[in-house]
């Protein structure tokens, strides 16, 4: 692959920036877009470290180039509208994000051009653009999510180091649920033996309610595979010694990880968002956020 460097970060090329989903199921998302390629978060967890992304010096952010344009000309030909989905790979507010600005740019074209949008982010950055998710809101659905997995600041910059503390997280879910935004957790990955107790479920739970989170959408467990495995592994026993061990024994080679506590956690969990009205399952969730939105077809002038 072609490195390029622009007057402030690198850039690789790019053919097309919105890919069609097969299936609407994950959050209604009927697109995915990343803008950024590679990620300087650092969180020890991360499945999309794995060799099977095909994702090269992982750790470096890369921006596409011309992708402001080509994401235009996409929602150009567009004949349909649908939502939008930005920061399941690259999180589209790292940051690089508060000088380059592309996403700033790509919601003022999913705006101008009628389609909706649902963002996954670890940035208290988002909250610059909350004007411009309010203008989307107004004709299509829009929904704003925070990945939390702890309330501990102490223990999310352990495991999650160039990220905003889960504190400015729920900081900026405030903000955004104030300005009339719908907003969401990704409570995934909880990390067996680390953070499956039911005082952070718990305690997550109830800051979301505090803070005007509608959903939380939770995944007791976490993924291991290839290279991504030997990383956490490494990153464990550094900052938790003995602990991958630990994995080794319960898990073995195992791809999934599910917590043991998960049963437990999800009575616990399912009860505290009852009490709060929060909404936890996918299908409540996308019928919430885009009620009464209808259809969404191209208007061609």
């Amino acid at each position: 692959m072609i490195l390029k460097r622009s007057e402030s970060m690198l850039t690789i090329p790019a053919k097309t920036i919105l890919q069609k989903n097969r299936s609407s199921g994950w959050f209604g998302n009927d697109y995915n877009m990343n803008l950024y390629k590679g990620c300087c978060h650092g969180c020890i967890y991360c499945d999309s470290r794995s060799d099977c992304y095909r994702i090269d010096d992982f750790d470096t952010v890369r921006a596409k180039e011309n992708c402001i344009e080509i994401l235009r000309d996409e929602l150009r030909q567009k004949v349909k509208t649908g939502v939008i989905a930005t920061g399941a790979m690259s999180d589209p507010y790292n940051p690089f994000e508060k000088s380059e600005r592309l996403t700033e740019k790509a919601l003022m074209l999913i705006d101008a051009y009628n389609f909706g949008v649902t963002v996954i982010t670890k940035s208290g950055l988002i909250v610059r653009d909350i004007d411009l998710y309010r203008q989307i809101a107004e004709h299509s659905p829009v929904l704003c999510k925070m990945t939390v997995t702890t309330c501990d600041d102490k223990l999310s910059r352990l495991i999650e180091p160039n990220v905003s503390a889960s504190s400015e997280r729920f900081n900026a879910l405030e903000k955004m649920s104030e300005a009339g935004l719908k907003t969401g957790i990704t409570l995934m990955p909880v990390l067996p033996f680390i953070e499956d107790t039911e005082e952070n479920i718990t305690e997550i739970v109830r800051k979301a309610h505090e803070c005007g989170v509608r959903y939380i959408y939770p995944a007791f467990g976490m993924t291991l595979r290839q290279n991504q495995r030997d990383y956490y592994f490494k990153k464990l026993d550094a900052i938790f010694p003995g602990m991958s061990d630990k994995y080794r024994r319960y898990y073995g080679g195992s791809y999934e990880c599910v917590s043991p506590s998960a049963k437990r956690l999800w009575t616990v969990f399912a009860e505290k968002c009852e009490q709060y009205g929060i909404l936890y399952r996918m299908n409540e969730i996308i019928a919430d956020y885009q009620r009464g939105y209808g259809d969404r077809q191209l208007s061609f002038l």
